[in-house]
């Protein structure tokens, strides 16, 4: 496990552009927090990071799932609030975009069984000032642990 602080909405852009650096097909990371908790915020820094040309990252709240082409790779970035159950996760092709891109599942506890294993688990929440957040950190595959070491010292 590992805990950040993130101070300012800044820092956690610089936080998400830095994790961006380190991702490869195949990583998936859970997003969990309240509404408002900077979930979203986190996951488009991310993406804006990794895309060659800049486009506007919309929140994938209504379309629950927004895909884009980068250099590395497929990135999925998805919102499952609205969803009720597995089998419409399934039918958006998400389990199989796990193998072969690059995951961001916001409300990812919709995922139920369908969790995958090796995930990273970032869970986000306010912190003391209005733009700071708290960050906790999770995983059960090794392959988090360099990353997070290359993360974060980068």
């Amino acid at each position: 496990m590992l805990s950040l602080s993130f101070p300012t909405a800044e820092v956690t852009t610089r936080h998400a552009q830095s994790l961006a650096r380190v991702l490869n097909a195949g990583d998936v990371i859970l997003l969990s927090g309240e509404v408002g908790a900077g979930k979203t915020h986190f996951a488009r820094a991310l993406i804006q990071s990794l895309l060659e040309t800049p486009e506007d990252v919309p929140s994938p709240t209504f379309t629950l799932v927004q895909t884009y082409e980068t250099p590395i790779g497929e990135i999925w970035h998805a919102d499952l609030y609205r969803l009720t159950s597995t089998q419409e996760i399934e039918e958006l092709g998400l389990t199989e975009a796990f193998d072969h891109a690059i995951c961001l599942v916001e409300w990812p506890d919709r995922l139920g069984a369908l969790m995958p294993e090796n995930a990273l688990h970032l869970h986000l929440e306010d912190g003391p000032d209005e733009n700071a957040r708290r960050a906790t950190l999770r995983w059960t595959d090794d392959k988090w642990k360099d990353k997070l070491t290359a993360w974060q010292t980068t």
